[in-house]
C-alpha cells in the first residue's frame, strides 16, 4: 500500500527517485569533481594569512565552490523531468495519488540528498588543504548553503519542463555558470555590478551562506543587506516553484 507524506508525495515515489538518482555516476562526478576542481585552483593556493571575516580567502572560495556543486547537483534533475516527460511518465503519475506539489517537493528532496555530497566532499578538501574558519561558522555556513540549493530544484523543474532532455542539461548547466557569475559566487563584485546581482537568482544563496563568515562586508568594503537576501531567496523560490508546478500540470495535460 502505498504512503502518503505531506504535501502529496508517496513515499514510493521518494524511494524510488532516489535509488534512480544514486545510480546517474555520470551526473554525481560532475556535480562533486568539477567544483572541487575549481576551488583547489582557485581556493587552496590562496595563501592561508589572507582573511575574510572570521575566516580566511581559501574558506570564502569553499563556500561559493561548494554552493556551485549542490546547485548543479539540485538543477541536474531537469534532464529526468524531461526524460519523464518523453516517456509518458509523468502522465502516469497524475493517475495516481501524487499531486503535482508533491512532484516538485519529492524532486526538492531528493535534490538535497544529491546536494549534500559536493558540500561533504568540499569540506573534506578544505579541512586538507588550510581553509580555515572558526567549527561554528563551518557548519552554519555549509549548513545554510545545503538548504539554499534546494531553490534550484525548482529550477531544475522548470528548465526540464521547457526542454527536451538533451537540451534541458545544455540550458541549465550554461545558466547556471552565468548566473553564478553573475549572483557573486565566483567573483566577487562591486558598485553597479553588486548591485545588479542583487536582482539574481544565485545572489540571496550564496550571500546567506557566507554571512556567518564576513556578516555581510564584501572584499571591497561594501556592504550587503540581510534582508535583501532573504527577499531575494523567498521571491526567487516562490517564482521557480511556481513554474515548475505550472509546467508540470500543463505537459501532463498535453501528454
Amino acid at each position: 500500500m502505498t504512503t502518503t507524506l505531506p504535501l502529496g508525495m508517496s513515499a514510493t515515489f521518494l524511494r524510488t527517485d532516489l535509488r534512480r538518482v544514486l545510480r546517474n555516476r555520470r551526473a554525481l562526478i560532475f556535480a562533486v569533481i568539477m567544483p572541487a576542481v575549481l576551488y583547489l585552483v582557485f581556493g587552496a593556493t590562496q595563501k592561508s594569512s589572507d582573511t575574510v571575516g572570521s575566516g580566511n580567502v581559501a574558506f570564502y572560495v569553499l563556500i561559493g565552490m561548494a554552493m556551485y556543486g549542490a546547485i548543479i547537483a539540485a538543477a541536474s534533475n531537469a534532464a529526468s523531468v524531461a526524460l519523464e516527460q518523453e516517456s509518458g511518465w509523468t502522465r502516469t503519475l497524475m493517475m495516481t495519488r501524487l499531486r503535482p506539489t508533491g512532484y516538485v517537493a519529492t524532486k526538492v528532496i531528493v535534490a538535497l540528498s544529491m546536494g549534500a555530497l559536493p558540500m561533504l566532499v568540499l569540506a573534506v578538501a578544505g579541512l586538507t588543504t588550510g581553509a580555515d574558519a572558526p567549527a561554528g561558522v563551518w557548519i552554519a555556513c555549509l549548513a545554510l548553503g545545503w538548504l539554499g540549493s534546494a531553490v534550484f530544484a525548482a529550477f531544475g523543474l522548470t528548465v526540464g519542463a521547457l526542454f527536451r532532455s538533451d537540451g534541458a542539461m545544455q540550458v541549465m548547466g550554461g545558466g547556471i555558470a552565468l548566473l553564478a557569475f553573475a549572483g557573486n559566487v565566483f567573483v566577487p563584485l562591486q558598485g553597479t555590478m553588486l548591485t545588479i546581482s542583487q536582482f539574481t537568482p544565485m545572489f540571496g544563496v550564496v550571500s546567506i551562506a557566507r554571512y556567518p563568515l564576513d556578516h555581510g562586508m564584501t572584499a571591497y568594503d561594501e556592504h550587503i543587506s540581510l534582508t535583501v537576501a532573504i527577499v531575494n531567496v523567498i521571491v526567487w523560490a516562490a517564482v521557480f516553484t511556481a513554474t515548475a508546478t505550472f509546467y508540470y500540470t500543463r505537459s501532463t495535460r498535453r501528454q
